[in-house]
């Protein structure tokens, strides 16, 4: 079998390779992208770091291809669609960058307060200027932390060393997690306006883009110092430009931005209260050979037919169960999402029921497809069917499954149910009907109702009165968006009702708020399979 190895990956990663019975090895670093076409038509793996793009041409070109690694967290660099379409497996390495990427993180956090590159650079200038670079200190400040994974749980703990309050924002850690992290969680208002200093480590998603941005740089205190290590986007470049001029931010560190590399005409290289790094959070010699050899290791399992770890597209079990559960694994991940979208941020316990044929199955990999389903909209690239039930004790969410015995409306029933703080459940279930036992959504919040469990939906709860239903296909109507199809349910007539609409585009702001204030809607959500 041959394994192509597109970036520079650590030797002792490309040397386990080569020990490997059968495999051929061919380094190929910084190939062009014709190149690269030219030498995948006969691999059966590629691995990679960021610089090569495997994308859906390359992977068209590599009819023997089954598995594409990389050697780092992000994939951005891999079309998992068309992979996963052509049954590819894209393997990660989620843990090796993560201490890596504290330390980083903390080294800008100390050029923040001491402004040490500067003073390195006027005096290798000639220069002798004490009084212009004067700091503060850490010790009893202040550190917000924007996001307690991983490395912002790393983050803190340096922090604490320095003898520093740490407050953080993660609207998915329980508080009894952040209490045993010795830990505040605050809200993001409360983190913004007591901090001294900020640092985000969320993943860059929907609704993390410029979650810093004018109006939560106003809040913060004057003079507050601000870094990102984490992904371009989260803080609104255009914004901390302006806050660092006008010294509403007093210092800034950035190891990612919105576009890399970052332009040289820059307005941030030529401010003297800001420290730029090139996107170096896992450049440290340990984090690339721990990546590299993991990548290698991950790599030669899925080749000799072993188990599958760190896969972003696939669950962690060996091709024979794979043909039997792929298809609750679809619906389980599905069922996930929705239930994550129509609960609130915060939830207690994640319940997981089994009826019918999965009641007699190892159903693990589905509950880890569920898991992953909730959580890849909270966790974004780093979650994957391996990582996901630590992400969720990390988080202090309980996850409870259940094989039930009991009758049911339908011979097969997956359902979800996150319970919130105050003991609230939000649910959905999922089963399989028709000739081609197409996935199907049965039920929402204890509500009947029958969708595809595809696509986009609107899920309404409302007073059950007439013209309901008109008011919202003529709002989407107006909004060009075309209805697939619609289940309505409610349990008394003129009581509450629900109604879930498919939609074959996503509703402007102006629609959902035009829905939202149709006074018989009482909830209204956007959700996204």
């Amino acid at each position: 079998m041959k394994i192509l190895v597109a970036d520079k990956i650590s030797p002792k990663g490309v040397a386990f390779l080569r020990q490997q019975p059968g495999f051929e090895v061919i380094e190929a670093y910084g190939s062009t992208p014709a190149k690269v076409l030219e030498l995948v038509k006969d691999v059966h793996a590629i691995a990679v770091r960021s610089e090569t793009k495997i994308t859906r041409e390359v992977m068209a070109a590599a009819p023997l291809l089954k598995v594409v690694g990389r050697a780092g967290v992000g994939v951005d660099n891999v079309d998992v669609e068309a992979a996963t379409e052509r049954g590819v497996v894209v393997m990660n390495t989620p843990a090796g960058n993560t201490i890596a990427t504290a330390e980083l993180t903390f080294t800008h956090i100390l050029c923040g307060a001491r402004p040490v590159p500067q003073a390195a650079a006027s005096m290798k200038a000639g220069q002798w200027d004490r009084k212009n670079f004067s700091g503060i200190e850490l010790f009893k400040k202040t550190l917000g932390i924007v996001g307690l994974g991983r490395i912002g749980g790393e983050v803190a703990k340096r922090a604490q060393a320095f003898g520093m309050r740490v407050l953080a924002y993660d609207p998915y850690l329980a508080p009894s997690r952040a209490k045993a992290m010795q830990v505040e969680g605050v809200s993001l208002d409360e983190l913004l306006k007591d901090s001294d200093y900020i640092t985000v480590h969320m993943p860059l998603t929907e609704d993390t883009k410029y979650m810093i941005d004018e109006a939560a740089l106003a809040k913060c205190k004057k003079g507050v110092r601000l870094f990102n290590c984490a992904r371009g986007g989260i803080i609104k470049e255009a914004a901390l430009l302006a806050a660092l001029k006008s010294g509403q931010v007093a210092a800034a560190g950035l190891d990612v931005y919105e576009d890399e590399p970052l332009a040289k005409e820059s307005e941030f290289r030529a401010l003297p209260n800001v420290v730029l790094t090139p996107h170096l959070g896992a450049s440290t010699a340990e984090a690339q050979e721990s990546v590299g050899i993991e990548i290698a290791e991950q790599i030669a399992d899925v080749l000799a037919g072993g188990i599958i770890r760190n896969a972003v597209n696939m669950p962690s079990i060996d091709a024979a169960a794979l043909k039997i559960l792929g298809p609750y694994l679809d619906l389980g991940t599905k069922l996930g999402t929705l239930v994550q979208q129509i609960a609130p941020a915060q939830i207690a316990a994640l319940r997981v029921t089994y009826w019918g044929r999965l009641a007699d199955l190892d159903a693990n990999a589905v509950t880890r497809a569920i898991e992953r389903g909730f959580l890849r909209r909270i966790s974004g690239e780093e979650v994957n069917f391996v990582n996901a039930p630590f992400v969720l004790q990390r988080l202090g969410v309980q996850v409870e499954v259940i094989k039930s015995n009991a009758d049911s409306d339908y011979t097969e029933l997956i359902s979800v149910e996150a319970v919130a703080p105050d003991g609230q459940v939000y649910s959905a279930q999922g089963t399989f009907m028709g000739k081609n036992a197409r996935p199907r959504i049965v039920a929402i919040n204890g509500h009947d109702v029958e969708v595809a469990a595809e696509g986009k939906l609107l899920v309404l709860l409302n007073i059950d009165q007439p013209g309901t239903v008109g008011a919202v296909g003529t709002i989407l109507g107006q909004d060009q968006v075309n209805i697939a199809d619609m289940s309505l349910s409610r349990l008394t007539p003129g009581g509450t009702a629900y109604m879930v609409v498919r939609v074959d585009n996503e509703p402007s702001e102006a629609a959902r708020l035009k829905i939202k204030g149709y006074p018989a809607i009482k909830v209204a959500k956007f959700v996204q399979l």
